[in-house]
């Protein structure tokens, strides 16, 4: 029993005397951080386009009449001048016909007209009638006169629409569709024109901007004016339906004077060589425009995080803790963000393992290689 007690004495001892050990700290998240600076990017934006040739015409009759002929097949090339439609020209030939023999007619009248003054011009300087004679013969022959002009008139809108039975291309260019046939009627109050010919050796292709876009398009370049502005703005690409880039670079060359009140977007039309006739009016595709963008801040996608629409860093603070910190974005380029405000340069950020980051967690940070200032200074 003795042995027993002492032993509980012992063990009530150690136990008063023994230190409980602290708790082992884990270990500081090592953590990849590069310092912010600034540099020189471009971003592209791209804006849905439709082309139309720098000529794109109706071609319409200016007469009614069958048409007879059909010289020209669709999808042909013509020259200005070459023949397209013929419409019958029996009526016209007919009228102008008419407007002759009208003409004719009326230069008779005169001369019998001027006869008579010549009768009457002597018996007046004789007294042998009076002199209200010869100005009513007088009067007569302005009036014969006045029918000749008349008749003159009605020639040649005669010789006019006759011409106009023989339809012909106004300018170099491409056939569309041929709305009506041989053998069908046509009129100048058609709903359709007979075909659409367009000259596309050059193109126009019409994009729009928003009213904001346009302003920070407008900040972009010098000049004080938009005409000197158009001076200095790069060339375009424009993307075809397939998304394939158009061989040639267009230049933006016009600007509209308004903007939409439905849209509220403004148009702007850029000009490209089609020497290939590969762009046809009615074809759609998307205008890509580069800004350049001037000592801007460049931060890697991958080390953001967004929350709420809104996209945030971790920068490295005092003693190596991290805090959120909101940006505010302008552009993108490839997988970078370029950054107007909410972090400056010589700040660092977490470039990543943000996944588990919360604010104010202590990191032990580790040099990266320069990504920052490398993606800023391309």
């Amino acid at each position: 029993m003795k042995s027993i007690y002492f032993a509980l004495i012992a063990l009530s001892l150690y136990s008063c005397t023994t230190k409980p050990q602290a708790a082992v700290a884990p270990p500081l998240p090592s953590l990849p951080v590069a310092t912010i600076v600034a540099g020189t990017d471009t971003t592209y934006q791209e804006y849905p386009a439709s082309v139309e040739g720098t000529v794109n015409v109706e071609v319409r009759p200016q007469v009614s009449g069958t048409l007879d002929k059909v010289f020209v097949d669709e999808g042909a090339f013509v020259n200005a001048g070459q023949p397209l439609f013929k419409i019958n020209d029996q009526p016209y030939r007919a009228a102008l016909n008419n407007a002759i023999a009208s003409q004719h007619a009326a230069e008779g009248a005169a001369a019998n007209a001027q006869l008579e003054i010549d009768k009457l011009t002597p018996l007046v300087q004789n007294k042998v009638v009076s002199d209200y004679q010869l100005k009513t013969a007088k009067a007569a022959y302005d009036v014969a006169k006045a029918n000749i002009e008349q008749a003159k008139a009605n020639v040649s809108t005669a010789q006019i629409n006759l011409g106009y039975t023989l339809i012909k291309a106004p300018v170099n260019g491409y056939i569309g569709r041929l709305i009506k046939k041989q053998g069908s009627l046509v009129a100048p109050v058609d709903a359709e024109a007979l075909t659409q010919l367009s000259d596309v050796h050059n193109v126009h292709v019409y994009f729009s901007l928003s009213e904001k876009d346009f302003v920070s398009f407008k900040e972009q370049y010098p000049g004080t004016t938009l005409k000197d502005k158009l001076k200095q703005l790069p060339s375009v690409s424009l993307l075809l339906a397939d998304n394939s880039e158009y061989v040639k670079r267009g230049k933006i060359d016009m600007i509209d004077g308004q903007f939409d009140k439905n849209t509220g977007a403004i148009t702007l039309r850029a000009s490209f060589d089609n020497p290939q006739g590969l762009l046809r009016s009615g074809n759609t595709g998307k205008i890509r425009l580069s800004l350049q963008h001037k000592d801007v801040l460049v931060v890697p996608e991958s080390a953001t995080t967004e929350v709420q629409d809104k996209v945030f860093v971790f920068a490295l603070a005092d003693s190596n803790k991290v805090k959120k910190q909101a940006i505010t974005i302008i552009g993108k380029s490839g997988d970078n963000y370029l950054v107007k405000d909410g972090i400056k340069v010589g700040d660092q950020i977490v470039l990543s393992g943000l996944d588990h980051l919360q604010e104010g967690t202590v990191i032990h940070p580790e040099k990266a290689t320069d990504k920052v200032a490398a993606i800023a200074k391309n």
